[in-house]
């Protein structure tokens, strides 16, 4: 009988390693290495080809068949949309995010439409009993009768109850919970979490079976587990928003079948996650009319443009160094936008605090956002509001030139259809144009020019 042995494994890429290191050698993440105890010297590993394993021979791309890929929709038009258009068989879905933000509200609905549309569907899971689910399935009148819900966290019978239902769909909440009896780890360890997986995916494709697991996240925000994880299955999908906000933004981070850009928007309500239809007109709903430092930007989400309220508050500082402080706007983008005021502009922010905000719990990461920040941060210096009705779009450079963005016309149409008249826009853009504007253009080439509309 081979003896027990003890690893150091890294969090982060799934190397093991005799003894522990303070620095892992493959990837270089420092204090990711966690111990766990083997029962054998070796761990599982194909035997040689043999009259029972087919070998496969490799042929020309251009003679592969092309699979048309089938899609079910979750009759959520949202959730559809992350996913490039639906639910593909055989694919292996990953849904990550903080703890009560609606992980599994989100799941629920989405297999309770399916085990109406297309059958049974069985939800595993491994934190709640059957009875809270019931409860949770009440609330968001859930309740189908193929619908199937199991309270388990033993792969192989899991595993064995899926070849005997045969499911249309199987949703594992959560993969941290289960485990491998045949491992001695700790369930949510890194061979735990990488070995269930792998009998996953081996599973969804043998049988054609969409499988959606549910994933942990750690306080920095990625997948608790092994970064392998990640690399394994079809699509990673992050439910992100603040808990003291309604609105949740679904976001897609890899995607086999479609677009990893796409975002999906709901609303988290009495009867669960509600789709958005018109984002940015609940975003600029509460909108104050003549205040100083609001402005409005034009985003682009994946293919969606949104409007989202830019708000900025500059202050005195009342100690020797001022304070930045930014939510959902990238801190070191806001840094750097400050000095280029101070440096090319003269304005005196660096005995002010300077606080932004993107309203609503949206997170902005392009650099179109850059002018509107801009705006909003010396509207609140001078006291002075926007114009009404006005977008702001465009990305500042460290000389104070302001570039040119991308899709312009979906940009402008959006803003045209929620009534604003006037898009101050970088002059790139303006010279470029080769469609009928809906809304007055007003060009700058930097920062500058853009300030004296104020």
């Amino acid at each position: 009988m081979a003896k027990s042995r003890t690893v150091f494994v890294c969090q982060e890429c799934g190397s093991e390693f005799p003894k522990w290191l303070g620095r892992c050698s493959s990837c270089g993440s420092w204090n990711s290495m966690v111990e766990e105890v083997r029962g054998g010297l070796g761990g599982p590993h194909p035997g040689p080809p043999g009259p029972s394993r087919r070998i496969n021979n490799p042929q020309p791309i251009a003679m592969v068949p092309g699979d048309v890929a089938r899609r079910f929709s979750t009759g959520s038009k949202e959730f559809d949309r992350v996913l490039g258009g639906g639910i593909v068989p055989g694919s292996l879905v990953l849904l990550g995010g903080d703890p009560g933000i609606g992980k599994s509200t989100l799941l629920l609905q989405a297999a309770a439409h399916f085990a109406v549309e297309t059958g049974k569907v069985l939800y595993v899971s491994g934190e709640e009993s059957p009875g809270q689910l019931k409860i949770r399935g009440t609330r968001l009148n859930a309740l189908e009768e193929n619908l199937l819900v199991l309270g388990e966290t033993d792969l192989s019978l899991i595993i064995e109850q899926i070849k005997r239902l045969q499911p249309n769909l199987v949703v594992l909440d959560s993969i941290q919970t289960v485990y491998n009896p045949e491992l001695t780890s700790a369930p949510g360890s890194v061979s735990q979490v990488r070995e269930c997986a792998s009998q996953l995916m081996v599973l969804a494709k043998s049988l054609d079976l969409p499988v959606i697991i549910v994933g942990h996240v750690t306080k920095e925000g990625s997948l608790a587990g092994p970064r392998v994880l990640e690399h394994m299955v079809d699509v990673v999908l992050y439910l992100e928003g603040d808990r003291h906000h309604i609105y949740r933004l679904l976001r897609g981070r890899k995607n086999r079948f479609g677009s990893t850009n796409e975002l999906g928007i709901f609303e988290m309500g009495e009867r669960g996650l509600e789709e958005v239809a018109n984002p940015s007109q609940l975003f600029l709903a509460q909108r104050p009319a003549g205040a100083s430092g609001s402005v409005v930007i034009a985003t682009l989400e994946g293919t969606r443009p949104l409007l989202v309220e830019i708000q900025a508050l500059v202050s005195p500082t009342g100690f020797g160094v001022p304070r930045r402080s930014a939510t959902g706007i990238d801190y070191n983008r806001l840094v750097m936008l400050l000095a280029v005021l101070e440096k090319r502009e003269g304005m005196p922010l660096s005995s002010q605090d300077a606080y932004a905000n993107a309203v609503g719990g949206v997170r902005i990461d392009e650099p179109a956002a850059d002018l509107g920040i801009v705006m909003a941060i010396a509207s609140s210096y001078r006291g002075v509001p926007c114009p009404e009705a006005t977008i702001i779009l465009g990305e500042v450079g460290l000389a104070g030139e302001v570039r040119a963005v991308n899709r312009l016309e979906q940009r402008l149409k959006e803003a045209a259809k929620l009534g604003f008249k006037l898009c101050l826009l970088p002059r790139g853009n303006a010279e470029h144009i080769n469609f009928k504007p809906p809304l007055e253009l007003k060009p700058v080439r930097t920062v500058g020019e853009a300030l004296q509309y104020l």
